[in-house]
């Protein structure tokens, strides 16, 4: 009786094994139940918390998912001149467009509405509905329509590729400690450099220094940048800069005054409006 009762026990366990292994996932579909993760090498510290604030703030693929943007660019200078425009984006292939009706700061001479433009292939300019195409407005085109571009997405295309990296420092101002990491370009000829402030409690970048290679200039400016929220992107909205030495330190207390409201995202726009 005992050696049947081992005999039963011993069938039912390997019974129970097999069932066991037989109910097991093969090991292709363990891997397509578990979602990819893409690992991503550093290039150092300083890349590595670019990458940290960029997760925080969105990346350029939830700009993607979003579509397009427009809003209202606000430009005051120190002497109360003040450029005001309506901006549209496609951020699939960088479109841009820019109507002007208010232009005191670039172009007071020309009375009424500017528009600049690039399709993805060309930029232009039009005053009025007719196309200028003087180098002097195709310049100005050309430079707005990729720093404005620029200036929105900046946080996001901090990660483009070409782009390195360099751990300055820790720093503290006003209390706040920043871990200091410059931004320069792989380019044969002179490019901007930005020196970011990352904020090591919220992992933001709170102000940083820029250059403008573009009109040859490379001594720094500091920034200054406040954020607001929309559809899930934390969008550096509110914004002054100065001259400033390399240690972020103002020269004067003349501020440009930048201001972007009114941010809609995915408003179905046509890429006819911008060619």
């Amino acid at each position: 009786m005992m050696k049947l009762m081992h005999l039963v026990f011993l069938c039912t366990l390997v019974w129970s094994c097999q069932t066991a292994v037989k109910e097991q996932p093969k090991a292709e579909d363990q891997t397509q139940s578990t979602p990819e993760t893409s690992k991503v090498t550093f290039q150092n510290k300083g890349h590595e918390l670019v990458y940290n604030m960029v997760q925080t703030v969105g990346d350029y693929e939830q700009l993607k998912a979003l579509k397009d943007v427009t809003y209202k660019y606000t430009y005051q200078t120190p002497d109360n001149k003040a450029d005001i425009s309506m901006e549209s984006y496609i951020f699939d292939g960088e479109l841009s467009y820019g109507s002007y009706y208010k232009h005191e700061r670039t172009f007071p001479e020309l009375e009424g509405k500017i528009e600049q433009g690039f399709d993805g292939d060309s930029f232009w300019f039009k005053h009025n509905g007719e196309l200028l195409n003087e180098e002097v407005y195709q310049k100005r085109s050309t430079f707005s329509r990729k720093t404005n571009f620029y200036w929105f997405t900046m946080m996001q295309k901090l990660l483009d590729p070409g782009l390195n990296y360099e751990y300055l420092k820790e720093e503290t101002i006003d209390a706040q400690t920043y871990d200091v990491v410059k931004v320069s370009f792989d380019s044969e000829k002179p490019t901007d450099i930005y020196q970011l402030y990352i904020n090591k409690k919220t992992h933001l970048v709170d102000q940083f220094l820029f250059t403008v290679a573009d009109f040859n200039s490379m001594d720094p400016r500091l920034m200054k940048v406040v954020y607001e929220k929309v559809e899930g992107i934390l969008i550096p909205n509110k914004r002054k800069y100065t001259k400033s030495d390399w240690n972020g330190v103002p020269l004067n207390d003349q501020w440009n005054v930048v201001e972007w409201t009114d941010i809609k995202f995915d408003n179905g726009l046509s890429i006819e409006m911008f060619q």
